[in-house]
């Protein structure tokens, strides 16, 4: 037992000397609960995730597992290589992008969309290392990239609307609010009631200050929709894609199985090029490698390294502020080291079967609980691994549970309209073309490039065309070039 408590102390010991914890005034225990509350406020892309992509035609169980490897792996690179105590995970509004623009939009096979994201990674660590990324982000102004954040939050609550069956598909006027008169209450209806409901719970949690508001209610909601289906308002309805909300525990060594074996599905399935396919309808106009003649690919893989570098960026740069990481004159330490372990974490997620993996500004939670080092981060790694073993109940959790999530994701994204510049057209004008265009076409991908395009000919055609980075100009070429080819 002495022996025991020794070697204890010499791991605590370690922990102490690779952290720097009394150097940078923490201890353990504070690091530990600092990666428990940034999990808490997290762990619902857990559900969330495995939500969207299926939509791509993705299996569910496999996602998950993909979901849980992406985060642990991405968050220990953050905690032991850069030592901050930022946590990754598969990021919210590209994933989005991934499932409903470049899979079911697009055409492309969720596979190639995968491989897509794989280079995207590697293309991300190749800049994270040379100086290239800051000469990128200085090209893109504030005011068009605030307007991609509020686009993208949109966006989201547009499909988290339509999760939750309140805005429905209408011949006439596109979309409409849902008629409770002419639903299935026991299905549609009371789905959507569920998701008000949600949204509302779980606004109240925000405005108390409620840590892991977010999962908190969507567990809250969750447990909503478990009453009434115990009561009999909510009936299941599989063919009609209304599964039990009850998590079925007598089957959860077959559940847990049936999640690892459609992780190998996933996994690796960016590295099969007969899988890569490009359809239109029912037909497939192209497949293998035949794909990378278009340019189509290449505005994907922009789109994907866009979004990632700049939400990673805002998110390291904002929460290193309340953490006080930044030095005086406003610059990050060891950031090459923290946009290396994202782009190996993004390539790693595609890998197993995730969208892009990004840092998340949920890591505040963290950060405001006195999370100051690497040790912080480990800990979130080491409670997704833990999660693996809750596969069963996170699989069970309806859509109705998760949109107001989204709809909260969505409502913090609007939170950058504040950045742009509303008195001066020539910046504002762009950005509002941006944010509107994503959810009205669909695509963050077009969103992101009328913003650009827009921006370079209102400031040509104004005179202002010295105000615009080359990077830009060459940028508004290209996107040109591709609706002109389309």
């Amino acid at each position: 037992m002495y022996k025991a408590g020794r070697e204890l102390k010499k791991e605590f010991f370690f922990l102490e000397k690779f952290f720097k914890l009394s150097e940078n005034q923490t201890n353990i225990h504070t690091e530990i609960f600092a990666g428990l509350m940034t999990f808490m406020t997290m762990a619902y892309i857990l559900a969330v995730n495995p939500e969207i992509l299926s939509a791509s035609g993705m299996p569910k169980g496999g996602i998950f597992i993909a979901t849980v490897i992406a985060a642990a792996v991405g968050s220990a690179l953050m905690g032991f290589v850069a030592k901050y105590p930022f946590a990754l995970a598969p990021g919210l509004g590209i994933n989005a992008f991934f499932a409903y623009t470049v899979v079911l939009s697009m055409g492309y096979s969720w596979q190639f969309a995968l491989l897509a994201v794989f280079v995207e990674g590697i293309l991300f660590l190749i800049l994270s290392i040379v100086p290239i990324r800051e000469k990128l982000f200085n090209s893109i102004p504030l005011s068009l990239k605030s307007g991609v954040a509020v686009g993208i939050g949109i966006f989201i609550a547009f499909i988290a609307l339509q999760g939750g069956k309140i805005v429905i598909a209408n011949n006439s006027t596109i979309v409409s609010l849902i008629n409770f008169h002419m639903v299935d209450m026991h299905t549609n209806g009371i789905w959507a009631i569920l998701t008000l409901l949600g949204i509302i719970v779980t606004s109240a949690f925000l405005i108390k200050g409620i840590r892991g508001a977010i999962l908190l209610g969507i567990f809250a909601t969750w447990l909503l929709g478990i009453v009434t289906e115990f009561v009999g308002i909510y009936v299941p309805n599989p063919e009609a894609g209304f599964h039990s909300v009850i998590p079925q525990f007598g089957d959860y060594l077959q559940t847990l199985d049936r999640s690892f074996r459609e992780f190998g599905i996933t996994c690796g399935a960016l590295f099969h090029p007969e899988s890569w396919t490009l359809t239109q309808g029912d037909a497939i106009v192209g497949q293998g490698f035949s794909l990378f003649k278009s340019l189509d690919f290449f505005v994907v893989i922009f789109a994907f390294f866009f979004v990632d570098l700049f939400d990673t960026l805002g998110t390291l740069i904002g929460v290193s502020f309340r953490g006080g990481f930044l030095k005086e004159d406003g610059k990050l330490p060891r950031i090459s080291q923290a946009l290396s372990c994202d782009a190996i974490a993004t390539s790693i997620g595609a890998i197993c079967g995730t969208s892009t993996t990004t840092t998340y500004v949920e890591s505040a939670a963290g950060v405001a609980y006195g999370g100051k080092t690497g040790l912080t981060a480990v800990s979130v790694a080491l409670f997704f691994l833990l999660s693996l073993f809750f596969a069963p109940v996170f699989m069970a959790i309806p859509g109705f549970a998760t949109a107001p999530a989204l709809i909260m994701v969505a409502y913090f994204m609007m939170t950058s309209i504040a950045k742009i510049d509303w008195t001066n057209p020539r910046e504002s004008i762009p950005a509002f073309i941006c944010m509107i265009a994503m959810p009205l076409t669909y695509s963050i991908s077009d969103g992101i490039m009328f913003g650009v395009i827009s921006y370079t000919l209102i400031n040509a055609l104004t005179g202002k065309i010295k105000n615009v980075h080359w990077v830009m100009i060459v940028l508004t070429v290209i996107f040109l070039l591709k609706y002109a080819l389309m």
